[in-house]
């Protein structure tokens, strides 16, 4: 049983480690023109 526990941990973690860069990877992608744009509409001082 601890078998299969770990390997259900193995996994949600690599899911997770999988997602997070993902959204780390489409950050750098676009994260600038976000950045440009949310200071051109003056909402950059909320982030």
């Amino acid at each position: 049983m601890s078998t299969r526990l770990a390997v259900r941990t193995g996994l949600a973690l690599f899911a997770l480690a999988a997602a997070t860069g993902a959204a780390f990877a489409m950050w750098v992608e676009s994260g600038p023109r976000m950045l440009l744009t949310l200071a051109e509409t003056g909402l950059s001082w909320c982030f």
